[in-house]
């Protein structure tokens, strides 16, 4: 049987109208800090999208969420979190911000493929 870690995650909301609140999964962030792995999984439905503002940046909204997963990645894809560890380009992702995506409240499991988990959850959660 293999050790299970310690991991956090919390869910990327779309918010389409900030001033109406109402919001729909679209993604989820999973860090592990024993692994050092933080990765974002997105899927954005855009039928729900339009249902909540059928005036939306779809376009704006998809790149929002790619930026989420390409902080996670890290490299000069993160821009000023480029240097960070994971746990730091974690914690900045999931602060509170009023924009269209925004990180939800955060949870935690154990797992022993933190990758896994976050494909399980992203099926679970949000598709």
């Amino acid at each position: 049987m293999s050790m299970k870690d310690v991991y956090e995650y919390a869910l990327l909301r779309v918010v389409p109208r900030v001033e109406r609140g109402e919001c729909f999964n679209a993604g989820v962030l999973v860090y592990c800090r024993a692994r050092s792995y933080v990765s974002a999984r997105t899927h954005l439905d855009e039928a729900k999208l339009m249902i909540l503002d059928p005036d939306a940046d779809v376009v704006g909204v998809r790149a929002a969420l790619h930026a989420v997963e390409s902080v996670c990645r890290g490299g000069d894809a993160a821009g000023q979190a480029a240097d960070d560890d994971a746990g730091r380009r974690f914690r900045w992702l999931i602060a509170p911000r009023s924009t269209v995506v925004q990180p939800g409240p955060v949870h935690t499991g154990l797992t022993d493929d933190p990758g896994a988990e976050a494909e399980r959850l992203l099926d679970l959660l949000v598709r």
